[in-house]
């Protein structure tokens, strides 16, 4: 009777993490069906984006499909820039992995925008699609 007591806790864990993985399955499963829309677009724990042609629309990852969500044009962003640990970061500048990340938009209304990214050199990648896409954009309406 002891050593089914001992195990007693282990079970409990192993149901919590097999609950923890049907979870984060679920969400991947609706992104999935969520982000087909979308040119590009990206999951991780902390958020999900996509973005078609100049549309960027973000939010936070439910099993019922992103939740949320925040869509801007690109032709109202005046700026996009990448925060790592609260500090705003060289252009520059390429971080390693292993950071968390957020890219800020700037509209050019004033407001500002933050997209979290659990990986910062993913989050350098994309602030560099954004802004190759905003130079693009620029250099067509000129």
């Amino acid at each position: 009777m002891e050593r089914g007591l001992l195990w007693l806790p282990l079970l409990g864990l192993f149901i919590g993490l097999a609950w923890a993985g049907w979870n984060e399955y679920q969400k991947v499963q609706a992104y999935e069906t969520w982000a087909a829309k979308f040119d590009r677009s990206k999951y991780d724990i902390q958020a999900v984006l996509g973005q078609f042609d100049n549309s960027l629309t973000w939010g936070k990852p439910t099993r019922r499909g992103p939740a949320d969500l925040t869509s801007v044009s690109l032709t109202d962003v005046d700026a996009v820039g990448l925060k790592i640990k609260g500090q705003m970061v060289a252009a520059e500048m390429v971080p390693s992995s292993g950071e968390s990340a957020d890219i800020v938009l700037t509209l050019q209304n004033g407001e500002v925008y933050s997209v979290p990214f659990t990986d910062a050199a993913l989050a350098y990648q994309w602030k560099k699609a954004l802004h190759q896409s905003l130079q693009a954009l620029k250099s067509a309406s000129t």
